[in-house]
C-alpha cells in the first residue's frame, strides 16, 4: 500500500525548535476532517508511531510530535521539561500549523499533555482521545513503571544497543519494533524522561479534567495497570460527558499489543472509522 507520509519538518513554536512528521495531507474527503495532533509517550519519538500515523494518514490531515527532548525537537540541559512547557509546546504548533480545526490524539504521557493543554480550551480544538493517561499524582498511587526501566535502557542506547540488547527491556515486541526503538532510543533527553516521570507524581491532571470543554474519549489496555476501573470511574465523575473504551488484549503499548483493536477502539469518534 502506498505511503501516505508527505514530508517531517520543523518549526519555530513556544520559543524551541519542535519537529513533526506530517502523514496524509488535505486531499480528498481528507479537507473536510479535522486535522490529528499524535503526542507519543514518554520515551516514543515521533517516528516510532510511524505505523500508526500512517493508518490515520489515510483517514485525515495526521502530525505526529517530537515532545520537546526526544526525537528531533530542541533538546538541552537549561530547556523546560515541565508538563506546563509541553502543553504550550501542544498549542503553539497547532498555530505555527495554521491548523482551523484539529484533534488531540495522547498516549500515555502524550494524552497528560494533551489534557493540560486542552483546559485552556484552545481555538481550533474540537477533540480529545486520551490513551492509557498516567492517572498518578499528589496523594495518589505511583506509576507502575519504574524510573531506572526508562533510563537504564536509554544509557544503553546511547552507547548502541542491538535489537536483542532491546528485547530484555520489551520482550513482547516484534523485531521490527524493537530494531526502531534500538534506533531512536538514543534521542531521548535523560533529564526530559526524569522530568516528566517526576511529573506524572507531581502534576495533578484530574484537577483538569473538569475544565474539558470539547468531547473527550478515554482509550485504555484491558490488560494494563496504568488505568483500573476505578480510575475510570473517578475520572467520568470529574469529566462526565467522557466516554471510555477498554481494548482487549493489550497492555499499556495499546497499538504494538492489539493493533486492530485499537484503531477500532475510536469507532467514528473522530468523524471516521479507522477501520
Amino acid at each position: 500500500m502506498q505511503s501516505t507520509y508527505p514530508h517531517g519538518a520543523n518549526v519555530t513554536a513556544n520559543g524551541i525548535r519542535q519537529h513533526y512528521l506530517h502523514y496524509g495531507g488535505t486531499a480528498g474527503e481528507r479537507a473536510t476532517r479535522d486535522a490529528i495532533i499524535l503526542i507519543p509517550g514518554i520515551t516514543s519519538p515521533a517516528v516510532t508511531w510511524a505505523f500508526v500515523a500512517e493508518t490515520f494518514g489515510r483517514h485525515f490531515d495526521t502530525y505526529v510530535l517530537d515532545v520537546r527532548g526526544r526525537g528531533l525537537s530542541e533538546a538541552s540541559d537549561e530547556l523546560d521539561y515541565s508538563l506546563d512547557a509541553q502543553a504550550e509546546d501542544l498549542k503553539a504548533l497547532t498555530e505555527a500549523l495554521k491548523l482551523d480545526r484539529y484533534a488531540y490524539v495522547g498516549h500515555s504521557m502524550g494524552a497528560r499533555i494533551a489534557i493540560r493543554a486542552a483546559r485552556t480550551q484552545p481555538r481550533g480544538l474540537t477533540r480529545a482521545v486520551l490513551i492509557d493517561p498516567p492517572v498518578s499524582g499528589p496523594g495518589r498511587r505511583a506509576y507502575p513503571s519504574k524510573l531506572p526501566w526508562y533510563t537504564d535502557s536509554i544509557a544503553l542506547a546511547k552507547k548502541g544497543i542491538d535489537m536483542e540488547g532491546m528485547r530484555a527491556f520489551c520482550p513482547t515486541w516484534t523485531e521490527e519494533q524493537l530494531r526502531l526503538r534500538a534506533q531512536w532510543l538514543h534521542t531521548c533527553d535523560e533529564r526530559a524522561v526524569r522530568a516528566s516521570f517526576e511529573g506524572f507524581h507531581t502534576d495533578d491532571i484530574h484537577a483538569d479534567l473538569p475544565k474539558l470543554r470539547v468531547p473527550a474519549l478515554l482509550m485504555t489496555a484491558e490488560r494494563g495497570d496504568v488505568v483500573l476501573d476505578s480510575d475510570v470511574a473517578e475520572m467520568q465523575t470529574l469529566a462526565p460527558e467522557l466516554q471510555h473504551t477498554r481494548v482487549p488484549n493489550a497492555g499499556h503499548m495499546i497499538p504494538w499489543d492489539n493493533e486492530a483493536g485499537f484503531y477500532a477502539a475510536f469507532g467514528d469518534f473522530l468523524g471516521a472509522k479507522l477501520v
